[in-house]
């Protein structure tokens, strides 16, 4: 499975984004966003079932960033309200066996980066 992050780019505070990861081929797996930002580690922000059923969030980014997924486009999407600078970060997409923290990540989308300007 290839993963395809898209979407990113420069928002001001208080604005949106939305993020696409586009896979390859349909598939069952899990979808979680990860974000890095400069200096920092990386860090799991959201997941979402293969179903769609099921969602995760961190509580940096609870009742502000919505995941969502359409199987008929093989696409999993990250829309971002109310941002703040400190979301600025390269974000990914990865596709594992869960949804929660200690699932494995088999597979990555290549970073895209947010920039939340203040």
């Amino acid at each position: 499975v290839q993963l395809q992050a898209s979407g990113g780019g420069l928002v001001q505070a208080g604005g949106s984004l939305r993020l696409s990861c586009a896979a390859s081929e349909r598939t069952t797996y899990a979808v979680g966003w990860f974000r890095q930002a400069p200096g920092k580690e990386r860090e799991f922000i959201a997941a979402i079932s293969w179903s769609g059923g099921i969602t995760y969030y961190a509580d940096s980014v609870k009742g502000r960033f919505t995941i969502s997924r359409d199987n008929a486009k093989n696409t999993v999407y990250l829309q971002m309200n109310s941002m703040k600078p400190e979301d600025t970060a390269v974000y990914y997409c990865a596709a594992r066996r869960g949804i929660t923290a200690g699932h494995r990540n088999d597979y990555w989308g290549q970073g895209t980066l947010v920039t939340v300007s203040s």
